[in-house]
């Protein structure tokens, strides 16, 4: 018996289990993908190394309640997410582990959920099925090894949606009625846009309208108590946060409050002031791309899948609701490629039962195997061009490294993930396509996420340039920052100082000025492109590149012999925030 065959049949010899057994076989096989490279890299930027440091002090300082970043008060987020990297941080003492915990169990429930609900609405076949669709959608794998919110909130958006149609569509259950509005209380002050299950309200009361005889046991005027749930769960951090603002009454306490009550949700979704898209940014880019091959396989299964929209409310809904969140999140100014994963788990539902009962359009298989062939030839000519130091590709890394050996060692990552691809094509050409390049996405996974994660993390985070700036800091000193950002703060082995977030360069470079007069051995790092007007960098010291910048080192003797005060004397000092490291 070949091993395509036994693979062929593997899907059924699977689906066939009992229930709790194929449960664990799915759990624990999403568990080796999602929970392999945790431990092995560190928080990188854009947004790891903010919730990790803000996590690391409120560890360090005993206070939660009010989130702190480098000493500062940091609004843009709730703080159920620091909070949940802050908890494993304490309880393991391990920082690397404790930031990518919390996404990486979110997302292995979220598979559960959508495990049981597929089960529970058709049968455990449609329920595999959806969980295995959703795990190929490079966007889940990608967010479950994150330190973003996105993942953590899409699980609770999920339970959310479990616990709504658990009770619309299985059976009447007012408990997972009610604990669908607590869940989506806890997505509102986990960021913002916990509420977005409510919208599975506008398909449902629409086919109650067509067909008055639905929901009779469900659709009832205690449905009305949901929204006090959710009021009652955002009270539970919103009123202690309130009153500890009130408490502190200082103009950054208050500007705190008004920011993330306001600021950071309403003026945000309609005034974004960042990451501006056009409307159809979505359709044309994050879909088609991170959510792949899912809405290629949904124009393969169109016929099954209108037969399902006709006959089962439960796939209507579903779809209903996925385009509403993403018609939600484009008509905002402001996107990220992330604010539609919660639509995700859904999509894979949608489609389960069509693909767990009929084979997708001949034309599937093909254009899977081209697009198999194609990404796999890509990968090896990368490597091989980036064996032989291609202009492009060195151009290409130059922001974070001009070591030959490194790029050489990316091309080896690269030619052996394009091999992988192409053995895969070859060695299981008689199975299914989408099966082939599910097997090809998984073993890619693992490998990047071990071998890919070593290569990396050098040019991820800013080691090289505070050891280098460290090499002049007698110890003792003190470092600072003019525009810092946070991995910087997390990395640094010295006492670190900066001079406000939500200053401007101008202020920031007087406060610096002012700091550096008053405090013995201490160093400025500042990246040159800053043009400063309280120091020269005639005499800087270059201590290397990261994160696109190149970064250079004052000391006392680069301040000019003047500089006009600050507006107001600024400063925060965060003693040895790289402790974590040792």
């Amino acid at each position: 018996m070949t091993l395509d065959f036994r693979l062929r049949r593997l899907p059924d010899t699977l689906f066939n289990l009992p229930y709790n057994q194929l449960l664990l076989v799915v759990l624990a096989f999403a568990a080796l993908m999602i929970l392999t490279g945790i431990g092995l890299r560190s928080p990188w930027p854009a947004d790891e190394p903010r919730f990790a440091e803000v996590a690391r002090e409120m560890v360090a300082s005993g206070q939660w309640l009010l989130p702190m970043r480098g000493g500062e008060l940091y609004p843009d987020k709730p703080p159920v997410f620091m909070w949940a990297i802050a908890f494993f941080y304490w309880l393991t003492g391990n920082l690397k582990i404790a930031f990518l915990l919390p996404n990486a169990l979110c997302s292995l429930l979220t598979l559960g959920l959508v495990f049981d609900l597929g089960t529970r609405l058709w049968n455990q076949r449609t329920g595999a099925i959806a969980a295995l669709l959703l795990m190929v959608a490079p966007q889940f794998l990608i967010q479950a090894q994150r330190a973003q919110i996105d993942a953590m909130v899409a699980c609770w958006i999920m339970v959310a949606c479990y616990g709504l149609i658990r009770h619309f569509f299985v059976q009447p259950s007012w408990r997972w009625y009610f604990v669908a509005w607590a869940f989506m209380g806890l997505g509102i002050i986990t960021k913002g846009v916990g509420f977005l299950p409510a919208l599975l309200f506008i398909p449902i009361l629409a086919l109650k309208l067509q067909d008055t005889s639905r929901f009779q046991g469900t659709l009832r005027w205690r449905c009305a108590l949901g929204p006090l749930v959710m009021l009652a769960v955002v009270a539970a951090w919103l009123v202690p946060m309130v009153l500890a603002v009130s408490h502190l009454g200082t103009d950054e306490a208050l500007a705190y409050r008004d920011n993330i009550l306001f600021k950071q949700t309403g003026e945000r979704y309609a005034d974004s002031w960042g990451h501006i898209q056009p409307w159809y940014y979505y359709l044309a880019s994050v879909i088609p791309s991170l959510w792949f091959p899912l809405p290629l396989l949904l124009l393969a299964l169109l016929q099954p899948v209108r037969n399902a929209l006709r006959h089962s409310p439960e796939v209507l809904v579903l779809l209903a609701w996925v385009v509403l969140v993403v018609a939600f999140f484009s008509l905002s100014p402001g996107k990220r490629g992330v604010y539609v994963l919660p639509a995700l788990p859904a999509l894979a539902l949608s489609l389960a039962p069509a693909l767990s009962g009929q084979n997708p359009a001949r034309w599937f298989g093909a254009v899977i195997s081209v697009l198999h062939l194609l990404l796999g030839a890509a990968l090896i000519i990368l490597g091989v061009l980036a064996w032989n130091d291609h202009p492009r590709l060195v151009e290409k890394v130059a922001d974070y490294t001009q070591d030959p050996a490194r790029l050489h060692e990316a091309g080896t990552l690269l030619f052996t993930l394009g091999f992988i691809w192409v053995a895969s094509l070859m060695a299981f050409w008689r199975c299914r396509a989408l099966g082939r390049w599910f097997i090809a996405l998984m073993v890619s996974w693992l490998v990047f996420t071990s071998w890919g994660y070593r290569i990396l993390e050098p040019l991820r985070t800013p080691r090289n340039v505070l050891a280098a700036a460290e090499q002049f800091v007698p110890a003792g000193g003190q470092i600072g920052m003019i525009d810092f950002r946070e991995q910087f703060i997390l990395f640094s082995k010295r006492d670190f100082t900066h001079f406000s977030f939500f200053s401007s360069l101008e202020q920031e470079d007087r406060n610096a000025w002012v700091w550096m007069k008053k405090t013995p051995d201490s160093y400025l790092i500042v990246a040159d492109r800053h043009a400063l007007s309280c120091f020269t960098t005639d005499g800087a010291k270059s201590i290397g590149t990261a994160h696109r910048d190149t970064y250079v080192l004052l000391s006392d003797q680069d301040m000019t012999d003047s500089c006009e005060p600050p507006d107001k004397v600024t400063r925060f000092t965060t003693e040895n925030p790289g402790k974590w490291l040792d």
